[in-house]
């Protein structure tokens, strides 16, 4: 028992030695070592000049924040106090305020002070004995002339601007030369009657050159009033207006866009926060770049180094901005810009704006172009091979109708024989009856005979004359001509032609012309071809068909708004797989053919708008089709490729 007893007090003992350590470590493993080094934040006292919405410490206060949250390594706690009695020159307010901050940070200063313009700075430096005699300060967001460098401790640091007013005005001179008048707005704070008096002096040396027209002793309601009426080549300097002459404030950009909307002349300024539409431009400070200096020595001083040893050089103007609205708001050329200038806002300009666009567009104009020339060149070289086929095709015909003259030779012979043939033996009965001994002249009889002598040799001679007339219209070389016809007239004219071979040839032509007339543009010699060509392809065909049976057809018709004319033989007929062959050229079925003919008479009937086709007649033979546009609807497409149907 007593062992036991010992045992359980052993492990209570080891329980309680060895537990709560584990417990702590355990617990300090679960905050991890991150937590438990986190370190303290640096607090920050921000003391505002005049307030929390007053341009331009405003701006500089939160261009300011980010940045030195930016550069810095631990967090910054960050405090804020304005000094609204720096508005009035009133010193009464201030003893219950200095109480207010002593109560505040009596027992644990701040880790730095940033006093935010020259009325803040200037109270801290008269009571930093009372409040914050070790604090760190730096002054910033103010001009250097602001600053009392004499009173300075190894406590301070100053982060400031230089302004060079004289050099704003010469860049508004610049811009403007021919400006008479320079009107330049100011308040009526303390803090702003001290820069009226610096501006007064510095800009003394230009009152020879333009009239200097001074706002501070006026409220700004008059102040919008006078800018509305100032004469021409006037100009406005902004340079403050917290408080009026008349005691009102004026937080924020208000003033500005109210007095930028009422005035008739363009606004320049030194600070590029006011460079929010209203103004123009000019020479200005840049208000991030002097921040992002100052938060960096700030930082600095936050990190341990003494406020006294960190040195800032007083930021300067920078090269000249200008906005591109207010700029052809009053008619402002880029060419009077100074050296060096940016111009912000600008809109772009068509071309600008729509480059690829326009560029696209214009691309596509140039492709469309370049096709357009391309189609065209293709186009003229198709109709310059048109007129070259269309030439070759007249020449071939021109053959052809040789070759097709020399076939008819013995039958235009034949035909011209029995007209001279008997011119000859009128001639001779007339020869013999004026040679009679006694020819009786007066005899009834003798003056009939004679009469009816005359008139056969007339009629025959004018019958020789027509087979030679139409000769030479077959074989004369003519272009190729469209004119209005008949194709009843045509087929007529070519079939009186024919009548002599059929005598020689031992063939019989039928005729079905229809008594409706088929007006047709075309050339008449070359549909002449056609027709000849299809009637001696016809008679070859039948040159082994028995003489009775030798007969060819010619009929015309009329079908819908085309003139029909089909030519058919009754030959053995085409082969089916070679009906659609027998336009091609050189196909002949003939041993001593050179399969031109039909060839030649597809490519006129296709120049003339119509289709040619072939079929085989159902009761032997072949039949050849022609329908060509009538010339009252010259617009109706060419017929469709379907082949008519056989005769």
């Amino acid at each position: 028992m007593r062992f036991c007893l010992f045992s359980l007090s052993w492990r209570s003992f080891c329980r309680r030695t060895f537990a709560a350590p584990l417990v702590v470590a355990l617990l300090l493993a679960t905050l991890g070592p991150g937590r438990a080094a986190d370190p303290e934040p640096k607090r920050v006292l921000m003391l505002q000049s005049f307030g929390l919405r007053f341009k331009p410490w405003t701006d500089f206060a939160e261009f300011l924040r980010p940045q030195m949250i930016k550069q810095s390594k631990v967090p910054i706690d960050f405090q804020d106090h304005s000094l609204l009695s720096a508005r009035v020159d009133d010193d009464k307010a201030l003893a219950p305020f200095i109480g207010y901050l002593q109560a505040l940070y009596g027992a644990k200063p701040p880790d730095l002070i940033v006093a935010l313009g020259a009325p803040a700075a200037e109270f801290v430096q008269r009571y930093r004995a009372q409040l914050f005699p070790k604090t760190p300060m730096m002054f910033t967001s103010v001009e250097a002339r602001r600053v009392q460098y004499d009173k300075l401790t190894e406590y301070d640091t100053v982060a400031a601007a230089a302004h060079n007013f004289p050099a704003a005005i010469e860049t508004i001179l610049k811009v403007l030369p021919d400006t008479k008048v320079i009107a330049v707005v100011n308040g009526a704070s303390p803090n702003e009657t001290f820069w009226q008096g610096v501006l007064e002096r510095e800009l003394a040396p230009f009152s020879g050159r333009v009239e200097l027209r001074w706002y501070n002793k006026l409220s700004f309601e008059d102040i919008l009033k006078d800018a509305a009426h100032l004469p021409p080549h006037s100009a406005i300097f902004w340079h403050l207006m917290s408080v009026d002459a008349a005691g009102v404030t004026h937080e924020g950009a208000a003033a500005l866009h109210r007095l930028s909307a009422a005035a008739n002349a363009p606004i320049f300024s030194y600070l590029d926060g006011f460079f929010d539409g209203s103004i123009v431009g000019g020479s200005m400070h840049s208000t991030e770049k002097g921040m992002t200096i100052a938060a960096a020595a700030a930082i600095r001083i936050l990190n341990g180094e003494k406020a006294g040893d960190v040195k800032v050089a007083p930021s300067q103007f920078e090269l000249p901005r200008f906005d591109w609205r207010q700029m052809q708001r009053f008619g402002i050329s880029d060419s009077h810009l100074p050296p060096g200038s940016t111009v912000y806002f600008r809109e772009p300009s068509v071309w600008e704006r729509y480059l690829w666009l326009i560029a696209s567009v214009v691309a596509v104009f140039l492709i469309q172009a370049g096709l357009i020339a391309i189609l065209l060149r293709e186009h003229r070289r198709r109709q310059f091979a048109e007129v070259q086929s269309r030439q070759r095709m007249t020449e071939l015909a021109h053959v052809n109708r040789f070759a097709t003259a020399g076939e008819l030779t013995a039958s235009i012979a034949h035909e011209i024989n029995q007209p001279l043939g008997s011119i000859l033996t009128n001639a001779e009965t007339a020869a013999a009856i004026l040679q009679s001994q006694r020819p009786d002249i007066a005899a009834l009889s003798d003056v009939v005979e004679l009469r009816e002598i005359v008139n056969d040799i007339l009629q025959d001679d004018r019958r020789a004359t027509e087979v030679i007339r139409r000769m030479r219209s077959l074989l004369k070389k003519a272009p190729f001509e469209l004119k209005q016809l008949d194709l009843n007239e045509v087929v007529q004219e070519t079939v009186r032609f024919l009548l002599a071979l059929t005598v020689s040839r031992k063939f019989e032509m039928v005729n079905v012309i229809t008594p409706d007339a088929l007006p047709i543009l075309g050339d008449r010699i070359q549909l002449q071809q056609v027709i000849l060509n299809l009637v001696l392809n016809g008679v070859e065909a039948m040159k082994d068909t028995s003489h009775e049976s030798r007969t060819i057809s010619i009929r015309t018709a009329r079908v819908d708004q085309f003139a029909e004319l089909s030519v058919s033989d009754r030959g053995p007929g085409i082969p089916e797989d070679k009906l659609k062959q027998v336009f091609e050229p050189f196909y002949s079925s003939k041993a001593e053919g050179m399969g031109m003919g039909l060839s030649i008479a597809r490519t006129i009937i296709e120049a003339h708008n119509g289709f040619i086709s072939a079929s085989n007649r159902e009761h032997g033979g072949a039949s050849f089709t022609i329908r060509l546009p009538f010339v009252a609807d010259p617009k109706r497409r060419p017929y469709a490729e379907t082949d008519p149907s056989p005769e």
